[in-house]
C-alpha cells in the first residue's frame, strides 16, 4: 500500500443493480469559489476508474468537487427520463485534510436519487 495519499471513487447503479460503466467524472480543486479543473475520466466496466484521481503531488489538503455526469449516463442506459432529467449532473464538494490517508468517495446512483460517503 502508497504511504502517501489518494483521492479515488467508484458509481453503482442502483437501479439497474450493477457498476456504471462509462460515467463521466470531473475532478475540480476549488480556491473559493474558483474552481480549477484537475481531469476528467471515465469509470469502466466495474464502475471504477483505472487509477487514482489524485495522488502523490497532484494529492493536497483543500477543498476539492467531483461531478458526476448523471443524465447522460442515465440515458445511455437506456432509462427513460423526464425532460429535464430529475438528476442531470451532481456535484459533491468534500474536503481532504489529511495526504497521508486514502480519501474514496463513491456514488450509489439511481434516476431519481443518489447517497455518497467517505469509503476506504
Amino acid at each position: 500500500m502508497s504511504k502517501s495519499g489518494r483521492l479515488t471513487t467508484h458509481v453503482l447503479d442502483t437501479a439497474l443493480g450493477k457498476p456504471a460503466e462509462g460515467l463521466r467524472i470531473d475532478l475540480f480543486r476549488l480556491d473559493g469559489e474558483e474552481r480549477q479543473l484537475i481531469r476528467t475520466v471515465r469509470t469502466n466496466n466495474d464502475g471504477r476508474v483505472d487509477a487514482p484521481l489524485a495522488e502523490g503531488e497532484s494529492f493536497k489538503a483543500g477543498q476539492y468537487e467531483l461531478v458526476f455526469h448523471a443524465g447522460d449516463y442515465l440515458r445511455a442506459a437506456g432509462m427513460a427520463l423526464p425532460d429535464p432529467a430529475f438528476l442531470d449532473l451532481i456535484p459533491l464538494r468534500f474536503g481532504i485534510a489529511d495526504v497521508a490517508s486514502h480519501y474514496h468517495v463513491p456514488l450509489l446512483l439511481s434516476p431519481y436519487g443518489y447517497s455518497t460517503y467517505r469509503g476506504s
